[in-house]
């Protein structure tokens, strides 16, 4: 496998690993959440930094997710025209949906964020409540504004070549499949 494929197989790794990683955060919600309730009900206590620790789990499972989804081709997309195009038609519109959208935007997304997440690790932000989230996890769950496009920026750069490499008729066999 030549330098290039394995850089490829690498970022689809890396996305896949991610998203099976990312998928047991939902189970960690689920029994913080069980936790919440408990400690609420049976206790009458309900720690802040509990309550926030949830909210931005579920945060870290969509930004993270996004580069996983697209790795596996289960994004949102309109289907009804794609599905019944050539697998050369579908390499056409991949291509120029990574070059025209998915590329700008993630360049866009990046741009903006980082001022923003560079303030929160320069203020050494902490939980905005009394009892919230200590300071490096605010700035940490911050800078996934600029992970999750990096990632989805990358898939996009092998969705790009796998796409390119099906025009020119080179089938994908050492690609990692979805699962």
């Amino acid at each position: 496998m030549s330098t290039g494929r394995q850089f490829f197989f690498g970022i689809d790794s890396l996305n896949r690993t991610l998203g099976h990683g990312v998928a047991w955060l939902t189970l960690a919600m689920v029994l913080f959440m069980f936790a919440i309730v408990v400690l609420r009900y049976a206790f009458g206590i309900g720690p802040i930094w509990l309550q926030e620790s949830v909210t931005w789990m579920h945060a870290v499972v969509f930004m993270l997710g996004g580069a996983y989804t697209m790795q596996r081709d289960e994004h949102v997309r309109v289907d009804i025209f794609y599905r019944g195009m050539s697998p050369a038609g579908r390499a056409w519109i991949d291509i120029l949906g990574v070059v025209l959208l998915l590329l700008p935007f993630c360049a866009f997304i990046i741009y903006e964020s980082y001022a923003y997440v560079s303030a929160s690790w320069a203020i050494r932000e902490g939980g905005r409540d009394a009892g919230g989230l200590p300071y490096p996890f605010v700035p940490l769950l911050k800078s996934i504004l600029i992970v999750m496009p990096l990632l989805v920026l990358l898939q996009g750069v092998s969705l790009l070549a796998a796409s390119v490499r099906g025009i020119r008729g080179v089938a994908d066999t050492d690609r990692p499949s979805g699962t």
